[in-house]
């Protein structure tokens, strides 16, 4: 298996891509088993003053100064777009670079990377914001998909570092020869609340047919249904989606569309892989590798340019340890990287979080090399505590030990996000319908993460046990529900 390659400067020398070999991606760590099983309070955009950060991007004086190619590239301006012809003798996608550089970074600082392009032929390329000198540390660096059709690409980030040496660069070399052309570049300040998919809509979507309000129309004399519609049916959460979902394509689209009309943000969890859940109470799965890829392309296309949040497959990460045998940890990592890829070049304003398990699981340098096997790197960032109890600030804590061997091992940090549905009185090491534990912080930006979310269902039972035994993994019962407003 092997890690995308390391940030360059590129208009020097460079060391090829780090491997990261199948063992050290593979070590394993044993711990708790969450379930999972499918199935407003919004927050509102937050205006923000933009800056500029890079010059003539528009290309609009005809030329292309003060952006430079390097060795394997010929550039222009056509038609006002910048026009790169790229010659077949590059090696490596560093062989044939362009960019812009004295790009001001501050660490901590959000920014988003927006630009149009295509290309004369189906390639892949890289994309970084990055350090120009040595170590070459790219707080943003993704790989895209171009073919003939022009298409908007938004990346929104958070620099890990600060500096006046930034770059912005295109990687396209070893790809053999073709045109790349692009236009309206822009690299912009401002705080992750007022860019991406959060900024475009006016708050989280409250899902009126979540479990939750169906049962509270279904049972409207119910002593309990006041307080349920209160407490949790009228809160933005998560819709899940999986194999009982039926055509994925309408699913997805029918739900991302109905928030658009609301102009409120829809926050979507893919739960499909296979093997889903090691054969617990949330098992199944897509049948084989390729129909998950069907499956998982089909989401991200349902989606398209339209503003969501998506989790990726909760506990599919962490419950590596759970496969028998290296061959088939290394497909479940090939169909994560597979889904990044997917919302990626698909899901265009869509910010995706992969799964990172919680704060009590695995080991954080080990999460790291998983997460980035199973490419965190090409979405917006990762997920913690989906369906399980522990506190928002421990969360924090372990998000924030990943980053440092993100950061350490890869050279790039991530945005993190945090399931509190059921954190508000945090965890007391039990994780299937357990007594005590309480309603967390709804849904909103910031709140120690980027987001806070109600990923899992309030009231929705983790399986048959703990204090709902003979509740079914997926199932609303409205005393879970009264016992997680009671914290009881």
């Amino acid at each position: 298996m092997k890690a995308h390659s390391p940030s360059v400067s590129l208009s020097r020398r460079h060391l090829g891509p780090i491997a990261l070999t199948l063992a050290s991606a593979m070590v394993l760590a044993c711990g708790p088993t969450p379930a999972h099983a499918p199935e407003s309070e919004g927050v509102s955009a937050v205006s923000q003053s933009l800056t500029e950060l890079v010059v003539n991007g528009t290309f609009a004086s005809g030329s292309v100064s003060p952006w430079w190619n390097g060795p394997n590239t010929q550039s222009s301006v056509e038609n006002g777009q910048w026009r790169v012809n790229v010659a077949s003798g590059a090696a490596n996608p560093w062989d044939a670079p362009i960019g812009q550089d004295n790009i001001p970074l501050t660490n901590g600082q959000a920014y988003t990377l927006s630009f149009t392009a295509s290309a004369s032929t189906s390639v892949t390329v890289r994309v970084t914001v990055q350090l120009g000198v040595s170590p070459y540390t790219a707080p943003l660096d993704q790989q895209i998909t171009l073919d003939g059709t022009s298409r908007q690409f938004t990346f929104p980030f958070t620099s890990s570092l600060t500096t006046n040496q930034g770059q912005v660069t295109f990687q396209l070399g070893s790809r053999g020869a073709f045109t790349f052309r692009a236009d309206n570049l822009s690299l912009t300040t401002g705080g992750s609340s007022g860019s991406g998919p959060i900024a475009q809509t006016s708050g989280f979507y409250v899902d009126p047919n979540a479990n939750p309000a169906a049962w509270v129309r279904a049972n409207s004399g119910d002593s309990r249904a006041a307080r349920i519609q209160s407490s949790i049916a009228s809160k933005p959460g998560a819709r899940w989606f999986g194999n009982w979902s039926g055509d994925i394509t309408t699913a997805v689209s029918n739900f991302v569309g109905a928030a658009d009309a609301a102009d409120k943000l829809p926050v979507l969890v893919a739960y499909n892989i296979p093997g889903r859940d090691c054969g617990g109470a949330s098992s199944g799965g897509a049948g084989s590798p390729d129909a998950y890829r069907t499956w998982i392309s089909a989401f991200a296309s349902a989606i398209g340019t339209r503003p969501a949040i998506v989790i990726i497959e909760p506990d599919a990460v962490a419950q590596l340890d759970c496969l028998p045998n290296d061959t088939e940890r290394q497909t479940r990592l090939s169909l994560l990287r597979y889904a990044t890829e997917q919302f990626r070049d698909r899901a265009t304003n869509t910010w995706a979080y992969l799964d990172g398990g919680n704060a009590g699981w695995i080991a954080a340098d080990t999460m790291a090399q998983r997460l980035e096997s199973a490419g965190a790197h090409n979405v917006r960032g990762f997920v913690l505590n989906v369906s399980n109890f522990y506190t928002t600030a421990q969360s924090t804590s372990y998000a924030g030990s990943v980053n440092s061997s993100l950061s350490s091992r890869y050279g790039y940090t991530l945005p993190f996000a945090v399931d509190t549905s059921r954190n508000g009185n945090g965890a007391n090491g039990e994780w299937c319908n357990p007594a005590g534990r309480k309603l967390g912080t709804p849904s909103q930006t910031g709140g120690g993460a980027e987001l806070l979310l109600w990923v899992k269902v309030p009231g929705d039972s983790d399986g048959p046990c703990g204090i709902a035994p003979g509740v079914v993994a997926g199932q609303f019962s409205p005393d879970l529900a009264i016992r997680l407003i009671d914290g009881t």
